[in-house]
């Protein structure tokens, strides 16, 4: 056994900006002046090459200006931020059936629903908040079932534990449609009226009998028929998922399996009956409905469209290019080729977060100037040219955030910022300014009212409603009232013309993953989150938690036997594309053949060496969780007596 020093990096607040002379050299404090002079100079050298990495836990406010200086200052729609590694599959997927990319319902209805299924979501882990609901829902009777490799602390609320294998998820989903199909429990009325597709659909699961799905999933068929039946036979039902279904080589796919379930049975568009994805940051939703992502303008308005885009141009001023830009993977890969030379990355740590971390950070090296612009000196800041202090958006700034059920809220400032560190916004403008763009806001407010004199969905939104209702739910086109806290209730209007457009059912097929197991690398890893920590550490990883023991790989007991390891011992963990060194954690809820990590502590064990960059092709999302690993067994360090005087 090895013993080493497991204690988490501490980042230090970034106070001031700071630069670099050359790529060789240490950073050294600077002006802001002198710093955005350089980022101005590095930036306008590169247009047309350029992408803006956005963040997900800066305010409304913050992502609408930020996609604004892509869009405007740059010339580009090359914007993106964490949503394409987590949920961009359930936008593309929500959003090819109903033409929206939110979640349909609100967390109150999951209190008052008839049954829940967590689909690939440890929500008492990941999403406690949304969990305290899922809590209440049980507590009113609600009946909960787990659809999860893991026997997660999430699955021992659950009536029903169903443990797939991993990559199985569009055969268990194709097993229960056909199983509602057979046992004559379709909600027929709703199907001829609300959607199309069905025959196709029908067609496409016949051959998924319980008996196969067994065989493929590893749940038993009668676990598969229980959730099928309670599912269809509820008068109300929530079907929730997190990244166990979207981060997947597959998983627009698998987003859309899950949606025919609620298309079969009718469970959308009604209070309590619905789809959620749970997002896992206090804005993934805010920034891709302010148009941080490069095939929508804000309001999750269409760029192709050409109505849109000449309502856009005419408020800013600019003409936009009619068609998408590049996804946060497609920059990635636009950086190989050198046709990417230039990243603006604001509160964004892909070195860390990306799979496949050497070739990322390989990537962003290579970069002709990339600039950072966040609250710690992360990894990812350590790579670049200029790095600039900014505000936590959660403490010491002004605006609005947008959770998983499209509730905006107010953020209010309650501290001020250290140092010298300012808002995102001000520094925004100020080098849009110095690239040819005069932005005057007078504050966040400003900013939101504009959003709101382009998006209909927020038209409604001012900040006196939003605190005098203590925040509201998308889409709120009217000052004068409030929608329904769900979505799509148009779909069971009696009348064609208010009803819409009907919901296409997807015909998806089952893909298994693409890092097969075999002898060589037989253990299939998936990772995730742990309750005590945050995303890449950096905000987490400096404040002690009762909670935290660290990374581990854990193991079932069954394969540490196999392998002869213990608890705390060090193994090696390799995959095709690297391997790093962890302690073993023994976890009796794995199941043989299964490995679980998590990425919260990549500068003491860095999980991300091992994913794969599998990607979405719709989507964009890498597959993390499904790496083939092996484990290996580290020679006993053997102490060396020390010399003694003669």
């Amino acid at each position: 056994m090895r013993n080493r020093d497991r204690t988490p990096k501490t980042y230090t607040r970034l106070t001031h900006p700071l630069v670099r002379d050359s790529r060789d050299e240490p950073f050294r404090r600077a002006s802001w002046d002198e710093a955005l002079d350089r980022v101005a100079r590095g930036l306008g050298r590169n247009r047309g090459a350029f992408g803006m990495f956005s963040c997900s836990r800066a305010t409304n406010e913050m992502n609408y200006v930020a996609q604004k200086f892509a869009r405007v200052v740059m010339g580009t729609h090359n914007v993106d931020s964490c949503n394409r590694t987590c949920h961009a599959p359930s936008v593309a997927g929500l959003s090819a059936a109903f033409g929206s990319g939110g979640g349909t319902s609100s967390y109150e209805e999951v209190e008052h629903t008839d049954v829940i299924v967590m689909w690939g979501s440890n929500a008492r882990f990941a999403h406690p908040i949304f969990f305290q609901h899922v809590l209440k829902g049980i507590h009113n009777g609600a009946r909960m079932y787990a659809v999860d490799p893991r026997r997660t602390s999430t699955a021992e609320w659950a009536e029903s534990w169903l443990g797939l294998n991993v990559g199985t998820d569009i055969a268990m989903a194709h097993a229960i449609g056909r199983e509602i199909i057979h046992a004559g429990l379709v909600n027929e009325a709703f199907v001829d009226r609300a959607t199309t597709g069905f025959a196709e659909y029908r067609a496409l699961v016949e051959p998924w009998t319980l008996s196969l799905a067994e065989k493929v999933t590893g749940v038993p068929a009668r676990a598969i028929r229980e959730l099928a039946h309670a599912y269809a036979r509820a008068e109300r039902a929530q079907l929730c998922w997190t990244l166990g279904i979207t981060e997947h080589h597959n998983g627009t796919d698998n987003v859309r399996a899950l949606i025919n379930l609620s298309l079969l049975t009718g469970h959308v568009g009604r209070y309590g009956s619905g789809l959620q994805p749970l997002r896992g940051q206090n804005n993934v939703q805010g920034g891709g409905d302010m148009g941080a992502i490069p095939n929508r303008l804000p309001g999750f308005q269409d760029i192709l469209d050409p109505e849109t885009r000449r309502k856009f141009e005419s408020a800013w001023g600019t003409e936009l290019a009619p068609h998408h830009g590049l996804n946060l993977t497609e920059m990635f890969e636009a950086m190989e080729d050198g046709t990417l030379r230039a990243v603006y990355c604001i509160g964004e740590n892909p070195a860390q977060s990306e799979a496949d971390t050497e070739q990322a950070v390989r990537r962003l090296r290579g970069l002709d100037f990339l600039v950072v612009q966040d609250i710690f000196l992360t990894r990812t800041a350590e790579l670049a040219d200029v790095v600039l202090p900014a505000t936590a958006g959660w403490a010491e700034t002004e605006g609005t955030t947008t959770s998983s059920e499209r509730r905006v809220q107010r953020v209010r400032r309650a501290v001020t910022p250290p140092g010298e560190a300012r808002e995102d916004i001000d520094i925004l403008c100020d080098l849009a300014a110095r690239l040819g763009h005069d932005w005057k806001y007078a504050g966040a407010e400003a900013v939101w009212n504009e959003l709101r004199s382009l998006s209909p969905d927020h038209y409604g939104m001012t900040y006196e409603r939003l605190e005098e209702h203590q925040g509201i739910q998308w889409p709120c086109p009217s000052t004068e009232g409030l929608e329904p806290s769900y979505l799509h209730g148009r779909l069971w209007e009696a009348e064609p013309a208010r009803r819409g457009m009907p919901a296409p059912f997807g015909i998806v097929q089952h893909d298994p993953p693409v890092d097969l197991t075999d002898e060589e690398y037989p253990i299939r890893l998936t990772t995730g989150r742990r309750l005590d920590s945050y995303n890449t550490g950096v905000q987490s990883g400096g404040f002690a938690s009762p909670l935290r023991r660290g990374e581990y790989v854990e193991l079932s007991p069954e394969d540490a036997e196999h392998y002869g390891v213990v608890v705390g011992e060090e193994v090696r963990v390799a995959s095709r594309r690297g391997a790093v060194t962890a302690p073993v954690w023994v976890d009796p809820a794995l199941r043989p053949g299964l490995a679980f990590m998590t990425f919260h502590f990549p500068d003491e064990v860095d999980t991300n060496q091992l994913t794969i960059e599998a990607n979405c092709p719709i989507a964009g999302t890498a597959e993390f969780k499904a790496s083939a690993i092996r484990i290996e067994k580290l020679p006993v360090a053997t102490e060396v007596p020390p010399l003694t005087r003669l």
